[in-house]
């Protein structure tokens, strides 16, 4: 998958042959067939047959070859491939929260990364890739293109990235639905550090538009655990007043908040039909992309079985 590798800063070849041929595989149909499935389990008259995988629960009796069964005794259903793509979004909080980072990686630059390599995974199995970076307001906005050439022109976007001191999440992912042309699988990469409600609407405008949404909250393990020791100046990176407190006295509370803070953010996704993934910036970027992907694989409805939900 990496032999004609472009030229970037933020595509890590290692890490693409450690992802090998993971695709998107969204949860709902849109436009007549799975967002990011394309390899498609529809017959119709743009169709070609393409292999055989063995028979699940909630596949359509018709999609089972009866050949293949005299011949094993095992039920193997027919994939057919449709003569189409779909257009993946990726969305990028560039503000400037996301300029921390406990380690040698900012959660800015991780986000980076992860982006870039996603938008590969999608550019290699033929769909097409868009981008939104935002802050306080739309910074970038790329149209979706299924040329290779895209991921350069992405990379160019990321590397040009100069962080604002505020966002605005909700109301750019209003602007952004707005966009969006095409019903579409939608990522959101971005720490959310802004009101749930507010969040969650701006979430809801996507999903309401028909769009399949992917969270992807990206956090430092530093805000996660709050490991801090001793006197600490805890300087605002949005334009909030600091603090200069004993860790220990805030700790505790710190943790409570933050804890309820990501399942009311977990639970509205979850209500809303919007998959979640709480991203630890510490973690290898190749573990986090296949643990997401193999959990969508496991997660996902049949479209026979979405019909009578």
């Amino acid at each position: 998958m990496t032999d004609h590798l472009p030229r970037t800063f933020y595509l890590d070849p290692e890490v693409l042959k450690k992802l090998g041929d993971l695709e998107l595989i969204a949860r709902e149909a849109v436009e007549g067939l799975r967002v990011g499935s394309h390899r498609s389990q529809l017959r119709g008259f743009s169709t070609e047959f393409v292999h055989h995988r063995q028979y699940a629960p909630g596949d359509a009796l018709r999609t089972i070859d009866w050949r293949v069964f005299g011949r094993t005794d095992r039920y193997y259903t027919k994939l057919y491939e449709a003569e189409t793509n779909f257009d993946c979004h990726l969305l990028i909080d560039a503000s400037a929260s996301m300029t921390y980072g406990s380690g040698k990686v900012s959660k800015l630059e991780y986000a980076k990364y992860l982006a870039a390599s996603l938008g590969y995974l999608v550019l290699s199995q033929r769909d097409s890739l868009g981008l939104s970076v935002f802050d306080s307001k739309v910074r970038a906005y790329v149209p979706p293109r299924s040329s290779m050439n895209m991921i350069v022109e992405i990379d160019r976007l990321l590397r040009e990235i100069e962080p604002e001191p505020r966002t605005t999440i909700a109301r750019q992912l209003h602007d952004t639905a707005l966009l969006i042309k095409r019903r579409s699988f939608v990522v959101v990469i971005s720490d959310l550090l802004s009101d749930v409600d507010d969040i969650l609407a701006g979430l809801d405008h996507l999903r309401y538009d028909g769009h399949n949404v992917v969270v992807l909250h990206t956090l430092d393990p530093y805000e996660l655990s709050f490991p801090f020791k001793g006197a600490w100046r805890f300087d605002g990176l949005e334009q909030e007043e600091p603090l200069t407190t004993q860790s220990e006295r805030i700790r505790d509370d710190y943790l409570k908040n933050l804890g309820e803070f990501l399942d009311a953010l977990r639970a509205g996704c979850v209500a809303s039909h919007i998959d979640y993934a709480l991203v630890d910036t510490s973690r290898p970027l190749d573990a986090v992309l296949s643990e997401f992907f193999f959990q969508r694989q496991s997660t996902l409805v049949s479209p026979s079985a979405s019909a009578h939900a």
